[in-house]
């Protein structure tokens, strides 16, 4: 019986939610996250150079360039693979893809870490986690000889791409009912611009077993217990506006919601939503508790299958109007900026991304002390914050564009605050 894949395609249409990236991306801005492992010993690159390799051969959707198309924006692929690069102490800044000879991602490191940082188009934060364990994988097996079990999330770099891991599970799951995209525009941060090469980083380090108790002891989960502190400490930034139109805004954050939970798919593409839980100031002020119970029903209500799926299918049955299809995509391009700044970023404060806990095999767990989860900024709103547990310890990573430090200090003051102790770290530069 013949189990080969067939091979990947030439090309690949960009993913529902990958579409409005590149015309949504400016010259100083660029959609970006990052994750990194921290080993137990220094990284030899040219170890880590045959791991990118062995690794990229199993990750074609990672091996493309951005290309444009009369219509639409599409996906090539492309044979060798980025530089490595030495890390930086200001990560996640714009990525220019011609320098990185078209590639959509690049692979750091510096003393024990083993950094990528990602385009969008490419995958979301589950894809890019998948792609790190089977990276660090890959160079602890090449360099140690390590025997790693093999996973869904921790691919085996011997076998070929499954077909299922390349498909659009926007376009299989969505389905004809849809749902207005309208909401109302949230009370944004504003600051002194950071110099646009220059991203400011603040990472908190927690006993998670602590953030669960509290969470616990609230009934609330640990996501909707975070969220409901970072509204909480906008909110309290708010209050101090002078102008009354802003500080009557709504405070809202967007919580991207993994869609892998809700259908059976393999696909290693983006395939995330997000939901904007928040509250509205204009109707009086509000204690911790009211914010954390608005969170608590908002997401019970909101981050389901069928509300979700609404959401999706809106943006697949967009994507398949024909008037927009047969538009040239000079026209497109314009078009799709102006609806990603209007049902984008002025939607949400901020965002909180959380990927969980994650959880490494022992064989790999002994050489890997840390993961880090980060976001570049966002185009308009320009503080976001990313999350990732492992080990026992919630590593909370603050990203900034602007020169104040504010929301990361009442974040983390906050939780101490709450009785959960906080290591601050920092890339701050004064």
């Amino acid at each position: 019986m013949n189990t080969k894949q067939p091979a990947p395609p030439e090309w690949f249409k960009l993913d529902n939610a990958a579409k409005i990236y590149p015309a949504a991306k400016s010259r100083n801005w660029t959609a970006l996250f990052r994750l990194s492992a921290t080993l137990t010993e220094p990284v030899d690159p040219a170890i880590l150079h045959e791991a990118q390799k062995s690794t990229l051969k199993r990750f074609p959707s990672f091996a493309l360039k951005l290309r444009r198309g009369m219509f639409w924006y599409y996906l090539e692929r492309m044979e060798g693979e980025p530089a490595l690069q030495q890390d930086v102490a200001n990560p996640c800044v714009r990525m220019d893809l011609r320098e990185n000879r078209g590639f959509m991602f690049r692979v750091r490191y510096h003393e024990n870490r083993i950094a990528v940082e990602i385009f969008h188009v490419l995958t979301d934060g589950t894809g890019g986690l998948c792609f790190l364990k089977t990276l660090v994988a890959e160079y602890l097996r090449l360099r140690y000889g390590a025997a790693i079990p093999r996973s869904a999330e921790i691919l085996d770099c011997s076998q070929p791409p499954r077909a299922g891991e390349l498909e659009d599970s926007f376009l299989k799951y969505a389905r004809s009912v849809s749902r207005s995209r309208k909401e109302s525009v949230a009370y944004r941060i504003t600051g002194t611009p950071e110099d646009p090469h220059y991203m400011n980083i603040t990472t908190g380090l927690l006993p998670a077993q602590a953030v669960i108790d509290q969470a616990k002891s609230r009934g609330v989960s640990v996501n909707d217990f975070l969220t409901a502190v970072l509204i909480q400490c906008v909110y309290q930034m708010q209050q101090k506006e002078h102008s009354r139109r802003r500080r009557m805004q709504p405070v809202k954050v967007c919580v991207p919601i993994n869609l892998r939970k809700f259908y059976p798919t393999h696909t290693l593409r983006n395939f995330a939503s997000y939901v904007n839980p928040g509250i509205e100031p204009r109707y009086g002020e509000y204690s911790f508790d009211e914010i954390l119970t608005a969170v608590r029903h908002y997401m019970g209500l909101e981050a389901t299958e069928k509300m979700l799926n609404a959401k999706m299918s809106t943006n697949v049955n967009t994507e398949r109007n024909k008037a927009l299809r047969a538009a040239p995509l000079f026209i497109k391009k314009p078009t799709m900026k102006l609806a990603f700044l209007l049902n984008g970023d002025r939607n949400a404060s901020t965002i909180l991304s959380n990927l969980g806990y994650a959880v490494l095999p022992d064989e790999m767990a002994k050489y890997v002390t840390r993961l880090d989860f980060l976001l570049g900024s966002l185009s308009l709103n320009r503080v976001t914050c990313a999350c990732i547990s492992y080990q026992g310890t919630m590593c909370i990573n603050f990203t900034r564009a602007i020169k104040e430090p504010t929301l990361e200090r009442l974040f983390f003051t906050t939780l101490v605050q709450m009785g959960i102790p906080v290591t601050i770290e920092s890339n701050q530069r004064y």
